[in-house]
């Protein structure tokens, strides 16, 4: 197990990584309904412009293998995910009482496919924690995960399952200390329970604080237990800019690198916290908002890029495009180029937005204790904590890679520890598939000691893409 602390060959900042980047052409069909916010089409979105800008040649891409019930039940109750997989909308007026007990209905609906979907995102996120733990990548990057408001047991804020616990479990196997980090405008509340009486998680969250939505993110949580102190939160009010912004980010994440040293970093980045989202009222610009993703690449530790929040979709995917740049060191241009999805960038044709006028509610003075009060609690935490041997569970191994074997419809591989809905068609594309055959066993996990009572849990690997994007 690795103690954290740890520079990844690839050398300095300015020295390009190995990207790893997951994406699965089917994401952007799935439709919340009309009127949601949450709209999946700002992944295809996204990733028309990475193959435009030519990004995709230049990093390794997947399409993430579906996470199967038994990945999903490693956090979430085995009762939600059976939910989850049965419910439809032709069947919800028959299930109102589970509706109400697991919070579907309104802010999270039932829509066609929605089990599906949520095997794909937590799939991307679990496969890009396996290559890290392999590996096989620097960076590994799921623009379709960070959905981190799912509890255990219930649905919220647009989310169902928690994808970020799950790949956190994942980075858990090979490393002793794994650090949460959330630029969302909402507080990463599901993220925080789970890892809130542990300290092998530290999580950090920058968030809107004080009648909004989910309402938690106190500067005075802070853990609980073994977790004191590795529970941060850090309150903001509207109007934030960039300058505010990094005058908190940076000199917290700074300690919290040198106190935790993490073995690995998982940054969710949801794009509310742009100027003029849709749901949000932060003023950060793009650039402001990638200088997370910069600033966190710079420590040479193993990083997960995830998204998140993001309602106004054309600024949805120049975020989460530039920071993909960011990822591969590469300066992407400001003019768009020419693409499928051109015309929803209008009249500018920029990658770039400037922030708007708007009031920044948080003074200087507000800032300084906020960081001072921060600053505190890491001072009080005893120096990158160490964890008492105990047998690991097996790594997955990664297989070798039959360039010349198409997967056609062999979806299903009995020994997998991934599933692939029995209902979803198969994608025609130009993927080739890799495959790991091991035996399975159901892990017991206990989340607060994080005591992995019974070994043996793998993961099946992701389909490899050539540099085309996919059709």
């Amino acid at each position: 197990m690795e103690t954290g602390g740890n520079s990844l060959p690839s050398g300095p900042d300015g020295v390009k990584r190995k990207v790893s980047y997951f994406y699965d052409p089917e994401v952007g069909n799935y439709y919340y309904g009309q009127g949601h916010p949450m709209k999946p089409h700002r992944i295809r979105m996204t990733h028309a412009l990475l193959a435009h800008y030519g990004l995709l040649q230049h990093m390794q891409v997947f399409k993430p293998v579906p996470a199967r019930d038994k990945v999903l039940c490693r956090f979430h109750a085995d009762d939600y995910v059976a939910f989850l997989k049965s419910i439809t909308p032709e069947t919800q007026q028959d299930q109102l009482r589970q509706l109400k007990r697991f919070n579907v209905g309104e802010d999270c609906p039932v829509f066609d496919g929605l089990y599906s979907f949520c095997q794909t995102y937590a799939g991307g996120s679990v496969g890009g924690a396996v290559k890290l733990n392999h590996k096989v990548c620097d960076i590994a990057v799921n623009w379709s995960g960070g959905l981190h408001h799912a509890k255990k047991c219930e649905a919220s804020g647009f989310c169902y399952v928690n994808d970020i616990v799950l790949a956190i479990l994942e980075l858990l196997k090979h490393y002793e200390r794994v650090l949460y980090v959330d630029i969302d405008i909402h507080h990463g509340d599901g993220v925080e329970e789970a890892f809130y009486t542990t300290d092998r998680v530290m999580t950090v969250s920058f968030h809107k604080f004080g009648d909004y939505f989910p309402g938690t993110g106190d500067i005075r949580d802070v853990g609980y237990g073994k977790g004191k102190y590795y529970s941060l939160n850090v309150p903001l009010d509207d109007g934030i800019d960039d300058e505010s912004y990094h005058f908190l980010f940076k000199p917290i994440m700074g300690k919290v690198m040198e106190v935790f040293k993490p073995g690995a970093v998982v940054l969710q980045c949801g794009a509310d916290s742009l100027s003029g989202d849709r749901l949000g009222c932060f003023n950060l610009s793009i650039k402001g908002h990638a200088e997370c993703v910069r600033y966190m690449r710079s420590f040479n530790v193993p990083l997960l890029l995830l998204g998140g929040g993001g309602y106004t979709i054309r600024n949805v995917a120049r975020c989460w495009c530039y920071e993909t740049g960011v990822a591969l060191g590469m300066e992407v241009d400001d003019k768009m180029p020419q693409h499928e999805y051109y015309e929803y960038f209008g009249p500018d044709y920029t990658l770039h937005v400037a922030p708007s006028n708007m009031e920044n509610k948080n003074t200087h003075q507000m800032l300084e204790e906020i960081q001072g009060k921060l600053l505190d609690y890491l001072s009080r935490l005893q120096h990158a904590p160490s964890v008492q041997f105990q047998e690991r569970p097996p790594d997955t191994e990664l297989p070798e890679v039959d360039e010349d074997r198409e997967d056609k419809d062999e979806r299903r591989d009995p020994d997998s520890d991934m599933e692939v809905d029995d209902e979803r068609k198969p994608i025609p594309s130009r993927v080739k598939r890799e495959t790991v055959e091991s035996e399975i066993k159901d892990p017991a996990l206990d989340i607060g000691s994080l005591k992995i009572e019974e070994p043996g849990v793998k993961l099946e690997e992701t389909s490899k893409q050539n540099d085309q994007m996919l059709p």
